[in-house]
């Protein structure tokens, strides 16, 4: 059954609507749309004017945005950018072969993009769009087909494809425990310890699994590995790295490892995509082949 036609306002004041939402004023927002004040004014009593309420507080010139206007303007934000992602696919690659993946910075770079000229080569008719998240987010409001995600598969309204596992490895500088090497893993304790944002409880899964007693986790928090890798190099505290972003650091001496080899970690790698999905097109193709590229004994390039 077709929506009633006041329920489907016009793109140009949908766009006036959140561009007012997001930028705070109708000069702003006339300049982002490259529109006069009085048209964004003319767009907004529009579209009030289709779904019968109010949408702004007006003051003289200035123009404010309800709070049930605002939560609409965000919804309204999320609908015009699938809008404009699945345009720009269209255009791009008529034929419909487009895959838009959201990836890990450093596992997409060090283990995915160095495989993709195979699927390139095996699938020339889908054209990929790789865009990096460091957290979880929502299908429904991102414009993403499919993620690569870290964790134990549980995302909801999602099923998934587990890829790898991975075993991380404590590693400082030399100099950090030059004189004052560990004699235990609880040792590490009275170290500063460096964290990665995305995986709070990594350090106390370690301590857990090496059979250390219950202590302080405490220390500084990074964003991604690029950035915690190099605090690790710069004497700032240790590490846990997946083994294989520190084996070339480790190989030249540049970071050692602060004790003992590498231990598993509880989660592994998925490719995660939304529920009910799994045989469109462009995805099935790209997971038929990542379910070959994940069955690799050498599961990383070196």
């Amino acid at each position: 059954m077709p929506l009633p036609r006041r329920f489907l306002p016009s793109t140009a004041a949908l766009r006036a609507l959140e561009a007012l939402d997001r930028l705070g004023s109708a000069t702003a927002a006339a300049e982002a749309l490259d529109l006069s004040q009085s048209a964004v004014s003319r767009q907004i009593q529009t579209l009030e004017e289709q779904l019968g309420m109010a949408l702004v507080l007006r003051e003289g010139r200035r123009m404010v945005l309800t709070p049930e206007a605002s939560a609409y303007a965000a919804e309204v934000r999320g609908a015009l950018s699938q809008i404009a992602q699945a345009s720009m696919k269209l255009t791009v690659n008529p034929a419909g072969g487009s895959l838009s993946l959201a990836i890990l910075p450093t596992f997409g770079m060090r283990w995915l993009v160095p495989r993709l000229p195979d699927f390139a080569r095996n699938h020339p008719e889908v054209t990929l769009n790789l865009s990096t998240r460091v957290r979880r987010f929502s299908f429904a409001s991102e414009p993403f087909d499919a993620a690569i995600h870290f964790g134990d598969g549980d995302w909801p309204g999602t099923e998934a494809m587990r890829l790898r596992g991975e075993a991380v490895i404590p590693v400082c500088a030399p100099d950090l425990i030059t004189g004052r090497a560990p004699t235990s893993p609880a040792a590490l304790r009275d170290l500063p310890l460096l964290h990665i944002e995305t995986r709070p409880e990594a350090w106390a899964a370690w301590f857990t699994a090496q059979g250390a007693p219950d202590g302080p986790v405490s220390g500084t928090i990074y964003d991604q590995f690029a950035t915690i890798t190099q605090a690790a190099l710069h004497g700032l505290g240790i590490a846990l790295l997946p083994d294989y972003l520190a084996e070339q650091d480790l190989a030249t001496g540049r970071l050692v490892s602060a004790w003992g080899g590498p231990c598993p970690s509880p989660g592994a790698y998925y490719l995660v995509w939304p529920r009910g999905a799994a045989q469109t097109g462009a995805l099935a193709s790209f997971r038929a082949w990542l379910a070959a590229q994940a069955s690799e004994e050498d599961m990383l390039p070196r």
